[in-house]
């Protein structure tokens, strides 16, 4: 199928780093592609649709080719569209960058998130434990330009996505100050760095309405708890 008859879709949502990420890589690669806006929580009959199992974005539409799953989609636009590799072409290297992205999805936005506004063993505590995960990710970037090396890679998207342009956001809004220049001065490096990529800088979202989201979505977990 020639490229002209090609389609991409994506469907997602403003505020979501799993779907920002995708948007990331898409630039990047220069895919044309059509962004279709979920209004969250009120999701389409179009989520519902592709995405059954999960009803979550992002939802990748190429051709007749529906993905659910940004580390998936992440990794099926690296493979379809080779030119600017996003993945390290290393088999060790593109284990660890797949590692330390789940450990970013996981244990990061665990730990700076929830158990951070459950605060249940205190919030103290919970911003020194989240101090600590993000060391190892301080550790990593030491000496390099960005995670995937000279250019922005697959780990770039999943880490920026989420920390510097969704956590951070919240840790603000809640008045913490959590990666201080003094103590994580890699990663405020790389944060910087990221900004200036036209592709990244294009998919982060607004400042004020991010902190003003993040926020009330904590209120919501303090109140429930």
């Amino acid at each position: 199928m020639g490229k002209k008859e090609e389609t991409v879709k994506l469907l997602g949502f403003w505020g979501s780093p799993f779907s920002r990420r995708v948007e990331m890589a898409l630039k990047l690669k220069g895919v044309p592609y059509e962004y279709l806006e979920e209004d969250l929580p009120n999701k389409t009959p179009l989520l519902l649709e592709l995405n059954p199992l999960h009803k979550k974005v992002p939802v990748l539409v190429h051709n007749d080719k529906v993905l659910p799953e940004s580390h998936l989609i992440l990794e099926y636009i690296d493979q379809t569209w080779k030119n600017n590799p996003i993945l390290p072409q290393d088999p060790y290297e593109k284990a660890m960058a797949r590692f330390w992205a789940k450990f970013i999805d996981e244990q990061i936005l665990t730990l700076g998130f929830r158990s951070l506004v459950k605060a249940e063993k205190g919030r103290e505590v919970a911003i020194e434990e989240t101090q600590e995960m993000l060391m190892f990710l301080e550790k990593e970037v030491t000496g390099k330009d960005f995670f995937g090396g000279k250019m922005v890679g697959f780990l770039d998207m999943v880490a920026g996505s989420m920390i510097p342009f969704c956590l951070a956001r919240l840790w603000e809004g809640l008045g913490i100050h959590m990666i201080p220049d003094e103590t994580f001065p890699e990663l405020n490096r790389w944060i910087k760095s990221l900004k200036d990529v036209e592709a990244v800088r294009e998919c982060i979202p607004p400042r004020d309405k991010q902190i003003e989201r993040m926020t009330k979505i904590a209120e919501k977990i303090i109140m429930s708890t």
